[in-house]
């Protein structure tokens, strides 16, 4: 009954303007409450709206349309599902402010080749209201935050799940990716005593640690190397994984250019493999920045323009040699977590700092100690004492796969629970 008079109430509410404004056409409804969905209702005007864009959306594509009957139960039931979660949206205390949907706006334009202008120009062009446009959008926002925030703590994906993923992939995709290897061989016959093979070994361990202290590879398999490619410098050309030796296709697979292999032991000796280049796989290269930093956190009793000034009197004690980067840091530095070493943050990639302290660590030369500069967290200086690339293939293949399989289970569990919310509301759709 408290939701029957509700519909009256708005009903009334409704008219009420036109009987006021011209009782000679009282009978002349402008709106009405069409649905109601639990504490709140849907009106004529949306439902008519809904329907009205979907079909000049299907005209300009050329698509057939249902009925019209049909085509107002879906517009229904897409604006009883949205109406569902914008009163969660509410429960939850969640609002989009003006400068929210401009970013957004303003992000949808760009993503499109177009200026915002150029983006108004285009939404109107067919009829459509600037100012509806910005509430749907700001209604997209809405909801999307509502189903993120019920859904993604349903889903749940296992690192299981992302290794057997990784594994089709890499499986599907084995034929396409080749390898330009070198070979060193070390020979040590099966028969050969074990201190012949111990002494093989130990050699294959010697002209890999030469290797990895940059020695030139070729010129090793040249005068050093028992394979009968070794005046090609090793050369074993092109070759994918299901071509190689199963013992080779097991140490390359999934490693980068320029790793060194082995030894591996085979029934004639050790080979030392070098990963020279990959040809059909898509490789990812991250840079990481060895950085420390001093850290001074503002406070009552200490204002922003003190601590930047404090900074400033470091780094230049830091710059005259008065003092070291890191007798400072352990003297002075807030980051408890790394003023005992003196302000070393380790190796680490710049996405995982804050905005501005990235900016700094990506752009700054190494060995400069940068001006002081203010976070979320509070005033810094920062020094790059290194940066080093590193090979992230198989880790975007990881994070490719977890992606896959959580994007695949969030849309099972999104739609699951839009059906569940729908079962569980109180809708009724009001007699005309």
């Amino acid at each position: 009954m408290k939701r029957i008079f509700l519909a009256f109430s708005l009903m009334a509410v409704a008219l009420s303007s036109s009987f006021s404004a011209a009782p000679a056409q009282a009978q002349q409804v402008l709106d009405r409450v069409a649905v109601i969905v639990d504490e709140n209702v849907i009106l004529e005007s949306q439902i008519d709206q809904l329907v009205a864009q979907v079909k000049r959306r299907s005209e300009q594509a050329g698509q057939p349309l249902p009925s019209e009957k049909v085509l107002r139960s879906q517009a229904i039931e897409r604006l009883v599902l949205q109406e569902l979660q914008l009163q969660m949206a509410k429960r939850m205390g969640i609002e989009i402010s003006d400068a929210q949907l401009d970013q957004t706006i303003n992000r949808i334009a760009a993503d499109q080749g177009m200026t915002v202008a150029e983006l108004r120009q285009d939404v109107t062009s067919d009829g459509t209201s600037w100012a509806a446009y910005r509430e749907n959008v700001r209604t997209e926002i809405l909801t999307g935050q509502v189903q993120r925030a019920a859904v993604q703590r349903r889903v749940s994906v296992t690192s299981q799940e992302v290794d057997s993923l990784v594994d089709l992939i890499d499986e599907q995709g084995a034929n396409t990716v080749e390898y330009h290897l070198r070979q060193i061989l070390i020979p040590a016959q099966s028969g050969s005593s074990q201190k012949a093979i111990d002494a093989a070994e130990d050699k294959a361990n010697n002209i890999i640690s030469e290797l990895n202290n940059g020695g030139d590879f070729a010129a090793i398999a040249i005068s050093r190397s028992a394979g009968n490619n070794a005046l090609d410098g090793g050369d074993l050309g092109w070759m994918s994984t299901n071509e190689m030796p199963t013992l080779f296709a097991d140490a390359v697979d999934g490693k980068s250019e320029g790793a060194i292999i082995g030894p591996i032991r085979s029934g004639i000796g050790f080979h030392i493999l070098q990963v020279e280049k990959i040809r059909g796989q898509q490789q990812v290269k991250v840079q990481e920045v060895k950085a420390r930093h001093i850290l001074i956190k503002p406070s009552v009793i200490l204002s922003d323009e003190k601590a930047k000034e404090r900074l400033q009197k470091y780094r230049q004690q830091i710059i005259s040699g008065e003092k070291t980067f890191a007798e400072l840091a352990k003297e002075h530095s807030a980051d408890p977590g790394s003023a005992s070493r003196g302000g070393d943050l380790g190796w680490s990639r710049p996405a995982r700092y804050a905005p501005e302290f990235a900016e700094k660590v990506k752009t700054l030369d190494v060995g400069t100690v940068s001006e002081p500069f203010k976070t979320q967290f509070g005033w810094h200086i920062v020094q790059v004492e290194d940066r080093r690339m590193l090979d992230a293939t198989q880790e975007s293949k990881r994070d490719k796969a977890y992606q896959i399989l959580f994007s695949r289970k969030y849309r099972e569990e999104l739609n699951t629970w839009l059906q569940e919310i729908r079962d569980q509301a109180y809708v009724e759709e009001v007699e005309k």
